[in-house]
């Protein structure tokens, strides 16, 4: 290869267009999707793209990855796969921390391998939150390992994070101005760097496992917790414990009555579900009666619940077998709302208004003026500024909080959750990833085929597939793109290379340009997106690599793997969704994330040289 390549006025104007780019990327003072939307008109307009090649980025191979596994991320989620799994991890667990830590990080590591990781962190973050509270363990301690886990699990596959994803395209890019005599860059399959990604998971979880105790914040918890939590509501209004099922034996002193009286009865825990006739029932209508075998879903704390078990002839399973799907979290829960000046419900009970019956409703505590009423609720009269604490499904609380006679102050998810669909969204996905391991079919069409299943099968609506849609992130990605391509064909990325290599000392071992080159991505990484720096470094590495005689393919796949390689720095999107919520500071994060980034580059280069 020739380094002694002379710099052209094309090569001049790409590298200028890559410095105003990471300027205006590490000051921010204009969005980054914006910055990319002007970068791709400039390359227009100075000619370094082609017109006709200009937008092709939106139709990219990555691009259509990114927004299938967005939409896949979604279909999941609708089905309250995550929710389950909180449960699961909670029985694994034994109320032991660094198990719970442990078993919980591998899990989202493991989840982060499919879709993308900021979508995998959205759906953890209320998970950890519920897992917050039903242990007493501070988010704090509970999110850094959650989420370097999931940064480290998208290493597994390659549609496991956006430069993953890229990497293949920018290959396929790259044969276009190969030197004569050069091996043409053939794609990564599916699982190429799963062994590298399982190294890389194992370090994050042996890590946190190990130093935990020392790297993250002691002291009491002052982050915010998305949404109303279980202790929330057991603070403020004595509402605790777990759900339990009582079934009605023919002993039982409740058979006869109605479901109202047995809530009146004394010591009784909070109902929300009967089984008498038929299907379960959610907040059933007070005059309902209890037979025989009838089955109650109650909350409380296990031993109140199984007291009053004991004194009324009841069998107590901590296991739902009859209301599993009813009390699903991503389907039903506890909220707050306020009764606004111009709700029909001021002057008005519970009963008259018929919550439960009509509404599907059940009132289980008002706050009024800072004194908290749970005796006798039904037949309270409302007064306007009452918080009214209800439990329902969440798309019964979103039906009626559109009469504006109360006004919802709990966040809960807001679209339909459909966890009868679970079987089946698992089903489809388990055949997209089978697809996905063919070589003949790519990815992107693997992918699209699950979003369709998905669609036709009602796991998810069209208005909800668009929705899931991160488009900020597609924009970005699809108008870099092409400045990678104007690198490599400009000549900028082959100056670049040959220039750093006349400046090395002769004879300079392959693993330490490596090294360097894995350094280099994660440095741009912390100040600009992990896209941007996969687009500017990938060719420039693929030269790089040309120029020492060593495999392109390895150097490029070394550069998409240190891109995510970001824990310090709230550029990575991950990082960035949990600090709010946990309330690091920079210090926090500096502290714990700098030893584990670097010992994420050792792994990178040691296992990818043992791979390939």
């Amino acid at each position: 290869m020739d380094t002694a390549l002379a710099l052209t006025t094309d090569m001049k104007i790409v590298l200028g267009l890559v410095s105003l780019t990471m300027v205006l990327f590490v000051f921010q003072r204009v969005r980054a999707d914006l910055v990319a939307l002007v970068i791709l008109v400039l390359l227009g307009l100075t000619g370094q793209v082609a017109p006709e090649d200009v937008f092709n980025g939106f139709s990219s191979n990555a691009v259509i990855s990114i927004i299938a596994t967005m939409i896949l991320g979604m279909g999941l989620e609708r089905t309250g796969a995550l929710n389950r799994l909180a449960g699961w991890l909670l029985r694994r667990a034994h109320g032991v921390e660094r198990r719970l830590l442990l078993l919980t990080s591998a899990v989202a590591g493991l989840n982060s391998s499919f879709m993308q990781n900021p979508s995998v962190m959205a759906l953890y973050l209320p998970v950890m939150s519920r897992l917050s509270s039903r242990t007493g363990l501070p988010l704090s301690r509970m999110l850094m390992p959650v989420g370097a886990a999931i940064v480290m699990g998208g290493s597994l596959t390659m549609v496991g994070n956006s430069p993953l994803i890229l990497l293949n395209d920018l290959l396929v890019a790259a044969n276009a101005n190969l030197p004569s005599g050069v091996a043409t860059l053939v794609p990564l399959n599916m699982f190429a760097p799963l062994p590298i990604g399982l190294a890389l998971l194992a370090l994050g979880l042996g890590y946190f496992h190990f130093f935990g105790e020392k790297l993250l914040r002691e002291g009491p918890d002052t982050s915010v917790t998305p949404g109303r939590t279980q202790s929330y509501f057991a603070r403020t209004y004595g509402i605790e414990g777990d759900v339990f099922e009582l079934t009605v034996t023919a002993d039982s002193p409740l058979v006869g009555m109605t479901f109202g009286e047995a809530e009146a009865l004394h010591n009784a825990p909070v109902m929300l579900a009967l089984k008498a006739d038929g299907d379960p029932k959610l907040a059933p209508a007070a005059d309902t009666r209890i037979w025989v075998g009838s089955v109650i879903g109650v909350m409380a704390p296990r031993q109140q619940v199984a007291d009053f078990a004991q004194n009324q002839f009841l069998r107590m399973s901590a296991r739902l077998r009859s209301f599993g799907d009813l009390f699903n979290p991503a389907r039903a829960g506890i909220s707050e709302a306020v009764v606004p000046p111009t709700s029909s419900y001021i002057g008005k009970t519970a009963n008259e208004l018929q919550l439960r019956r009509l509404l599907g409703l059940r009132l289980l505590a008002v706050n009024r003026d800072k004194e908290v009423i749970t005796d006798d609720v039904r037949n309270l009269t409302l007064r306007a500024g009452d918080m009214l604490v209800l439990h329902s499904f969440w798309h019964a609380l979103a039906e009626n909080a559109k009469g504006r006679d109360f006004v919802v102050v709990t966040d809960y998810p807001k679209g339909e959750q459909r966890p009868h669909k679970f079987k089946v969204a698992m089903a489809i996905f388990a055949v997209t990833m089978l697809i996905a391991l063919s070589s003949r079919i790519p990815t992107s069409i693997a992918l699209m085929t699950g979003v369709a299943g998905m669609l036709v099968c009602g796991v998810l609506k069209m208005d909800e597939a668009y929705s899931a849609i991160n488009w900020k992130t597609v924009f970005l990605m699809a108008c870099l793109i092409p400045l990678g391509w104007a690198m490599d064909s400009s000549g900028a990325a082959a100056w670049v290379a040959g220039n750093t290599i006349d400046q090395l000392p002769t004879g300079l071992p392959v693993w330490v340009l490596e090294i360097a080159v894995a350094l280099l991505t994660t440095a741009f990484s912390l100040v600009i997106s992990h896209v941007g720096a996969t687009i500017v470094v990938v060719p420039l590495a693929i030269n790089l690599a040309l120029a020492a005689g060593a495999d392109p393919t390895v150097f490029a796949l070394i550069v998409a793997l240190s891109a995510s390689n970001n824990f310090m720095t709230q550029s990575n999107p991950v990082i960035s969704m949990m600090t709010g919520p946990a309330g690091y500071t920079a210090g926090d994060l500096w502290r714990a994330g700098l030893p584990l980034s670097m010992g994420y580059s050792v792994v990178i280069v040691l296992m990818v040289n043992l791979v390939f």
